[in-house]
């Protein structure tokens, strides 16, 4: 495997002092709504069903909703996955069943606040995009001095965009999707199990971390009998290990959907390094981008920079990275070279993506920032004292940790 030592992206405004402070000290600190797509339309097979959740992961409630309605997960839609700690309203989808049962659920930390018919089941995209309202902790100066700060940070940000970085928890609790995923793409399933099942890690709670350790020392049937029974991939990995199958065949206790994650996980891995190389300059065309519309979403290949550039400067396309893929759109003369450069490095081609089974990469291209919208800065005190507000918008696929980060200048948030 390359090397994945983590790399710290810069931020855009570094010229300018950030508030500081801390994030999540409480789940209702972070607050995310999402925006849909469209709405239900009130008749259909299928019920949308919003949810407000606090300090839950989205795939998480979904397992406890199905098992409560005594359906498969697989049967639930979802647009997009959404922070664990956190209060999270955000929609499902459920077909063939109706109303009354869901509204009369009860179940921990997870309210049902409205349900409506719909004709199709949602599916991952289908999100207009997502809207914040994150409280600041503890600044590192005065209230009104973090919120001048902010405000500063913030005006530079509404001309130059953010970095469309892909946060850290694009990469999960361990901090480890994009190997699997990078082990997934050079066809390593004991690669992908050994990290998978073992490298216990010193946050991993006692019995996660031994039933890891056990892994590591060939201790299959004692790691199977610690791993809690919601790690049920994991479990079945390891019941075809004690049952004398190889690494190869325990792979295929993975589900489809958690590979896909993870080979996304590492294709973001890779999109942050190119935009790495991009900064600070993620507003400036190069001759050869492949340019993104903001209007409708479309890329077209810049082939005069000089030219499109007040276009760019206007906010109405912005220069893209790779979603690496076999049939990926690529980048040509400088900005392609920059691409060439961090796929070498993770010493791999193209058609490396073009992966057996169902895992073909196609690969796309992402815009390198975004432009919050709405954005709203404030104060003020609660009984877990003061607090910095800060209330935006942002279309599907961004992150606001990347907002955050700029504002702080905290990498870990």
């Amino acid at each position: 495997m390359y090397d994945q030592t983590d790399h710290n992206i810069p931020c855009l405004t570094e010229h300018l002092p950030g508030t500081g402070g801390k994030i999540k000290v409480s789940w209702d600190d972070f607050f995310v709504e999402e925006i849909p797509l469209y709405e239900p339309c009130g008749r259909g097979d299928h019920l949308f069903v919003q949810i407000e959740k606090e300090g839950r992961a989205t795939l998480d409630a979904i397992a406890q909703i199905a098992r409560a309605l005594h359906v498969s997960p697989q049967q639930v839609g979802y647009a997009g996955l959404k922070d664990s700690w956190a209060v999270t309203r955000q929609w499902l989808s459920l077909e063939h069943i109706d109303a009354e049962q869901v509204e009369n659920l009860d179940m921990p930390r997870i309210k049902i606040l409205q349900t409506l018919r719909h004709t199709n089941k949602l599916r991952i995209g289908h999100l207009a995009g997502n809207r914040f309202a994150i409280r600041v902790r503890e600044p590192a100066v005065p209230l009104d001095q973090a919120v001048s700060r902010a405000e500063n940070i913030v005006s530079q940000l509404a001309i130059s965009g953010v970095g469309n970085l892909f946060g850290p928890q694009r990469f999960g609790k361990r901090k480890d999707t994009h190997r699997l995923g990078e082990a997934i793409v050079r066809d390593d399933p004991q690669g992908f199990m050994d990290i998978f099942l073992g490298r216990g890690q010193q946050e991993d709670k006692t019995e996660i971390y031994e039933a890891r350790s056990c892994y590591d020392q060939g201790k299959y049937e004692r790691a199977y009998e610690l791993l809690p029974f919601h790690f049920h991939d994991h479990r079945r990995a390891l019941r075809l290990l004690i049952r004398g199958k190889t690494k190869q065949q325990a792979f295929s206790a993975v589900g489809k959907h958690y590979r896909r994650l993870y080979i996304s996980a590492f294709q973001s891995d890779l999109f942050n390094r190119v935009l790495t190389a991009r900064m600070p300059e993620i507003d400036k065309l190069l001759p050869g981008d492949m340019a993104y519309k903001h209007d409708n979403g479309a890329c077209f290949r810049v082939e005069d920079a000089q030219l499109e550039q007040p276009r760019c400067t206007n906010f109405e396309i912005s220069p893209t990275g790779p979603l690496f893929g076999y049939a990926m759109a690529e980048a040509e003369g400088e900005a392609g070279e920059i691409e060439k450069t961090v796929l070498a490095g993770a010493d791999l081609e193209l058609t490396d993506f073009r992966l057996k089974n169902s895992n073909k990469v196609k690969g796309g291209r992402r815009p390198l920032r975004f432009q919050p919208r709405n954005m709203d800065i404030g104060s003020g005190t609660d009984e877990n004292g003061d607090y910095l507000e800060l209330r935006f918008e942002l279309d599907s696929g961004c992150y606001a940790t990347a907002v955050l980060r700029e504002i702080t200048k905290h990498d870990e948030i």
